[in-house]
């Protein structure tokens, strides 16, 4: 009798002692998903194309870039001429505007640091400037959106190679004026198609994003709920791990349940207000809480940021998530979609003159 009171004594003792603290740590998961359009457009706008004007002066530098091929809206469908949207881009003269040779000394010291040697390296730096922009319009010609692609006030540096004669560097530019001038152009003429294509990918397209993100996990080893948390977060893991922009969000929900009924049973199970019940319970309303973000349910991840405030431990990472699921909402409402993970099939849109035949071919 008494070997059976003090091992129960034991037990209790070391239940009370493993609940006075509990460790938390970070584990950490990637997640996917589709990036939603920042401005809402008509539902059926799926088809778009691209026209690309340059000047007279840069028409030989251009026709080797094939530049209307560079512009890519993420998600819908290129067509040749009249997509549901038309970017037109206006890409404009690359002008020198300074030139001048800069020099550069090169010391040789001995060991005591006496100078034995100078040698004068020279090259020449041309001061460029390019502009471009390009203006979104839809097949009935209303105004969409235009945007800056570079501009004259934001000067560039072209440096030639060094030389050791100073009249080889003055006339560097000069003598190679049309391999230069092409690669200039080129640079600068991509490096605007990309900066359009993440413009009007944001604001209209439907990308896709790789995150890294975390779960609160426990870590303390004789705590009752060590084995079980960490099952929790392995098996939400498996299931986030093969979860792609393109899967349905019903299966993951279907396959995540038991993770979201376990951490509900412990925030019933540690109900007092003592500092280890509050943070096993930060731990379900955090988890929860992320959870939600990735099967695309604002509604619920409010619902468990509230109870992160109303827990009142670390209660302003609620006050985080509250602006993140208000957030995540708007951007349903403004695309017309209620989740991040769909198909996209761009061979089955078609352009707004296009017949359904043609558009399957």
């Amino acid at each position: 009798m008494y070997k059976n009171l003090l091992l129960a004594f034991l037990l209790y003792a070391t239940t009370t002692s493993a609940q006075k603290k509990v460790d938390l740590d970070r584990f950490s998961f990637n997640a996917t998903f589709r990036t939603l359009p920042a401005i809402k457009l008509d539902s059926t706008y799926r088809t778009y194309n691209v026209e690309v004007e340059g000047t007279k002066a840069m028409r030989y530098f251009l026709r080797e870039l094939n530049p209307e091929e560079s512009v890519v809206l993420d998600g819908w469908k290129k067509l040749p001429q009249q997509g549901h949207l038309s970017v037109k881009v206006k890409l404009d003269d690359l002008l020198p505007e300074a030139v001048n040779v800069k020099e550069r000394i090169q010391e040789t010291k001995d060991k005591n640091g006496k100078v034995t040697a100078v040698k004068i390296f020279y090259c020449q730096e041309v001061t460029y400037s390019f502009a471009a922009r390009a203006i979104v319009t839809d097949y009935k010609g209303a105004h969409i959106s235009e945007h800056e692609l570079a501009n004259r006030n934001n000067k560039k540096i072209y440096r030639s190679p060094e030389f050791t004669i100073k009249e080889i560097a003055t006339g560097y530019f000069m003598l190679n004026a049309v391999k230069v001038t092409n690669d200039l152009y080129r640079n600068c003429v991509n490096q605007s198609l990309n900066n359009l294509s993440e413009k009007i990918s944001y604001n209209f397209g439907f990308g896709t994003a790789t995150v890294r993100d975390f779960m609160w996990i426990i870590d303390s080893r004789k705590h009752p709920e060590y084995s079980a948390h960490r099952k929790a977060f392995l098996d939400f893991n498996n299931v986030i791990f093969s979860f792609d922009a393109s899967t349905p969000i019903a299966d993951a929900k279907a396959k995540l349940q038991p993770m979201i009924d376990y951490f509900e049973k412990i925030k019933r199970t540690y109900t007092s207000s003592s500092k280890h019940d509050r943070k096993i319970r930060y731990a379900s309303f955090y988890n929860l809480a992320v959870l939600y973000y990735y099967l695309d349910d604002p509604q619920m991840m409010m619902k468990e940021a509230s109870g992160l405030v109303l827990n009142d431990f670390d209660a302003k990472d609620g006050t985080v998530f509250e602006r993140t699921a208000l957030r995540l909402k708007n951007e349903f409402l403004t695309s017309n979609y209620n989740t991040r993970h769909f198909v996209i099939d761009t061979t089955l849109f078609r352009g707004p003159y296009e017949s359904q035949d043609k558009a399957m071919r």
